[in-house]
This record gives C-alpha cells, sequence and structure tokens, in this order.
C-alpha cells in the first residue's frame, strides 16, 4: 500500500466537471488500495 499526497487548485478544480474528475481520481487511487492524503485549495481566480 502506498502513501499518496496530492494536490488539487486553480484550473484543476476550476469547473463543476473538473471537480468530478478529481473525485474520479481520489476514488480510483483508493480502490486500488492506495491511502491518499489530499490537499484542495481555491478554485482559479477566486482568491
Amino acid at each position: 500500500m502506498a502513501i499518496i499526497v496530492q494536490k488539487y487548485g486553480g484550473s484543476s478544480v476550476g469547473t463543476p466537471e473538473k471537480i468530478k474528475n478529481v473525485a474520479n481520481t481520489v476514488v480510483n487511487k483508493v480502490k486500488a488500495g492506495n491511502s491518499l492524503v489530499v490537499v484542495v485549495s481555491a478554485m482559479g481566480d477566486t482568491t
């Protein structure tokens, strides 16, 4: 089992569709047996 740290922010969470893509990526990593630490910062142009 790996521990994976992933950070998402800016354009990668800039639209509802991109947020769904990030969520699917996280789910797939967990289903593969990995432990995740996920950091989500602000959406693009919001800070």
